[in-house]
């Protein structure tokens, strides 16, 4: 079955088109534009690619972009479904406080994260974290349960949240450094280590709760930025959501 997964970011939409929903599936091709080209996707990267059997899309842009993309989706006659979080999927027990309240992007990168777990040996915890516009860190156990996770905001928020409340600065790009000695380098330095900063303490409360260190899988846009700089061992799997999408639809045909 050919299967067309989209993940719709607050920035990006990102896409692949796969021959199978197999675990590890490799994607035949795929793309990425920024929200504002994605009016013309059926008359350009859409438009060549072999009509998919099954659409399945996580968003969390909004309604208006939601919109957008079913009518670029048009050109297949082929109506998508969208992700809802929900109690629990494809190994995933999601323990939020209200479950249909999770962002369907974290929902999704935990259940990619699991299919990772799975594959790689016995059943361990994992930590997700997606670094983005916002930047997400979330804790799921050896049984996939999701325990809880932390929100923060990403770098360029942090920035312009500097700029715009303290007078006079301006944020100019810097380095990464121990110990910073202008101002460029305090506020990269800054933002990097407090989004790192976290990613440990969250690492640390996994580890003690479930006796064992977490396999820690890192996600999004810029992921980049952050990656060089966590102590702690990690992967950065750009995939992560295509992956909980590909389980996802394995489920649904499986049942």
């Amino acid at each position: 079955m050919r299967f067309f997964a989209i993940d719709i970011g607050n920035t990006r939409l990102k896409w692949a088109l796969y021959e199978s929903t197999a675990p590890g599936a490799v994607a035949l091709d795929q793309g990425a534009v920024f929200l504002e080209n994605i009016d013309n996707l059926a008359d350009s990267e859409w438009k060549e690619l072999p009509q998919p059997d099954a659409v399945l899309g996580c968003n969390v842009a909004g309604d208006a972009v939601r919109r957008r993309v079913e009518e670029q989706l048009e050109l297949w006659d082929l109506a998508p479904r969208w992700v809802v979080s929900s109690a629990g999927a494809a190994g995933v027990t999601n323990g939020y406080d209200h479950p249909g309240r999770l962002g369907t992007d974290r929902f999704v990168a935990q259940i990619g994260a699991r299919q990772h777990v799975l594959r790689r040996g016995p059943p361990r915890p994992a930590l997700v974290v997606m670094v983005g516009t916002a930047v997400t860190v979330d804790a799921l156990d050896a049984n996939g349960k999701f325990l809880g996770g932390l929100i923060l905001p990403g770098h360029g928020i942090m920035l312009r949240a500097l700029e715009g409340g303290t007078a006079g600065l301006r944020v100019p790009t810097g380095e990464v450094v121990d110990f910073p000695t202008n101002t460029s380098d305090a506020l990269t330095s800054g933002g990097t280590y407090a989004i790192t900063g976290a990613m440990e303490r969250m690492h640390r409360h996994l580890q003690a709760h479930c006796g064992e260190a977490p396999l820690t899988l890192m996600t999004g846009g810029a992921g980049w930025k952050v990656a060089p700089w966590l102590p702690i061992e990690h992967e950065l799997i750009d995939s992560l959501i295509f992956d909980g999408l590909l389980a996802l639809q394995a489920e649904r045909a499986a049942a």
